[in-house]
């Protein structure tokens, strides 16, 4: 059932987002000369994919989780794209060949040991990974990992329609600060 909302919602939200899509990459496009950003995830039982989002940090920024970042590395659109979310758009793309949920845990980097085995724990990689989630919406970020493992279980176990969309809701609404980098 989730699965059929997941393609649905994603396939709309990518028509009906095209415009802002392509408006958003040709600025990219003057910002960084590069305005898509892909990067290997963790995926479902752990296989890989290739997450896709708008770049928002300078083209040669180290591959490592947001919170290790500087924030001297974000651009100016990408400090944008990340305040409103937008970032995230592309990722549409993933949900819809089915590599992601909209909602479900965010996807990890293959470098995040701690995050990979307490999610291991509590068997989070069981369920596809998702744009938002329980943690985004209560600003718990990989910076915690066995918080952020418990709070995926959590979610994994409550999770009905109502849940799903009131997540996706909080997310559009602006509940949670997203990636948090280091402040310099």
């Amino acid at each position: 059932m989730l699965r059929l909302l997941d393609f649905s919602l994603a396939l709309f939200g990518l028509i009906i987002t095209m415009p802002i899509l392509l408006l958003l990459y040709a600025i990219g496009l003057f910002d960084t000369g590069s305005p898509i950003f892909t990067q290997e995830r963790l995926g479902r039982n752990k296989r890989p994919f290739i997450l896709v989002k708008f770049r928002t940090m300078k083209v040669n920024t180290a591959s490592v989780a947001s919170h290790l970042a500087s924030s001297a590395s974000i651009t100016s659109l990408g400090s944008f794209l990340r305040k409103t979310k937008l970032d995230e758009l592309p990722q549409l793309w993933n949900v819809l060949k089915g590599e992601m949920s909209l909602v479900g845990p965010r996807p990890g980097l293959f470098n995040q040991e701690e995050l990979t085995l307490e999610r291991d724990k509590q068997k989070v990689f069981d369920v596809r990974p998702g744009i938002t989630g329980l943690s985004q919406v209560n600003e718990i970020d990989m910076s915690t990992p066995e918080l952020l493992a418990k709070t995926d279980r959590e979610m994994i176990e409550t999770m009905n329609v109502g849940n799903y969309f009131k997540y996706i809701f909080m997310t559009v609404a602006g509940k949670g600060s997203g990636d948090r980098v280091k402040k310099l």
